[in-house]
């Protein structure tokens, strides 16, 4: 489209230094405007954190902060993304290359994913290209050398459900549970796993690469109060791991 600057969606990756695709970094270099979310109450934006060891700064003049609250009120949500989703389009139509930047994965449970669906019904023919990301359950995967599927191992994604009923019951259903989005439920989430005696076969990963980090291989011992907080991942295994 004659005139419109590119949208570059970018996952930096859950934290550890060099986990940023090569291509990705490369269209960092030439973006007019970066573009990074910034949980609201946080001084710093860990999207940004992310890019540190890449060699890639931003410069300061091309540097955009958006401050996200993420409201369970839909109303709330989807006014804020359409509120951004105008500014970037001013800058898109100006000509400017923006790369909006989004922690782990693009399109895994991202910001960016909302604000690209607003860009495009505000812009069809917008030139874009989304760049996979590393994401926090592949990370914590590797960093406890805990495999996420074998064999036919059926694997679950999926935000933590809101009662110890309903986990326990995709728990049941699969072999391996990836939680997500756990927050302030891990209290109950660990009594469940001590309950159905599954704790010690489970792992727990907490700002993997970034100040705080914490990694646990088996979970019977987590204390909830300490372990809880932002960028979190549970992994649930219903039975011991088996031999091949």
């Amino acid at each position: 489209m004659s005139g419109v600057g590119t949208l570059w969606g970018i996952g930096v990756g859950p934290g550890p230094a060099g986990y940023l695709p090569l291509a990705a970094l490369e269209a960092l270099r030439q973006a007019d405007l970066v573009y990074a979310p910034r949980a609201r109450g946080t001084a710093d934006s860990v999207a940004l954190q992310c890019l540190a060891g890449t060699g890639f700064e931003p410069d300061s003049g091309k540097l955009r902060e958006i401050e996200f609250n993420m409201d369970p009120d839909r109303s709330v949500l989807s006014e804020h993304y359409a509120q951004l989703a105008d500014m970037i389009a001013a800058e898109l139509r100006a000509g400017r290359n923006v790369a909006y930047l989004t922690i782990g994965d693009t399109l895994t449970y991202s910001t960016y994913g909302y604000v690209l669906a607003a860009l495009r019904e505000r812009i069809p023919d917008l030139p874009h290209r989304t760049f996979p990301g590393v994401t926090s359950y592949a990370a914590a995967a590797s960093a406890l050398a805990w495999p996420l599927g074998e064999g036919k191992e059926r694997v679950l994604i999926l935000p933590c459900p809101e009662t110890p009923e309903e986990l326990r019951r995709d728990i049941e259903s699969h072999d391996i549970v990836v939680l997500m989005k756990v927050g302030a439920r891990l209290g109950w989430v660990l009594d469940l796993l001590r309950e159905m005696d599954i704790a010690q076969h489970c792992a727990f990963a907490r700002r993997i690469g970034l100040p705080g980090e914490l990694l646990a291989s088996g979970v019977g011992d987590l204390v909830a109060d300490e372990a809880m907080g932002y960028l979190a991942t549970l992994l649930v295994r219903r039975s011991p791991r088996k031999e091949r």
